[in-house]
């Protein structure tokens, strides 16, 4: 899924649905990278630039680059709601 160049990420793609969490990757589009409430941060390579993976369980809310906030509101099976607006 896409997202607002603010964010500092490329398109989000998902990679993984089990257990309560969703496992997510992403192309870093700014410089740095934090996220509070989901684990994740190690760094991946993604058509030639860096990039992130981070996993979110259902139910926190996660802030992402102090711009965006994600939440897991459901996990079924293998699909996920998501829900992600600005930060704040």
């Amino acid at each position: 899924m896409s997202v607002p160049v603010a964010y500092g990420l490329g398109p989000i793609r998902v990679t993984a649905i089990a257990g309560g969490k969703v496992d997510m990757v992403a192309r870093l589009t700014g410089s740095g990278y934090s996220v509070s409430g989901c684990s994740g941060g190690g760094s991946v390579s993604s058509e030639g630039g860096g990039g992130v993976t981070f996993s979110c369980e259902e139910g926190p809310t996660a802030t992402i680059n102090n711009a965006m906030s994600l939440k897991v509101v459901d996990v079924l099976d293998a699909a996920a709601v998501l829900h992600i607006e600005p930060a704040g």
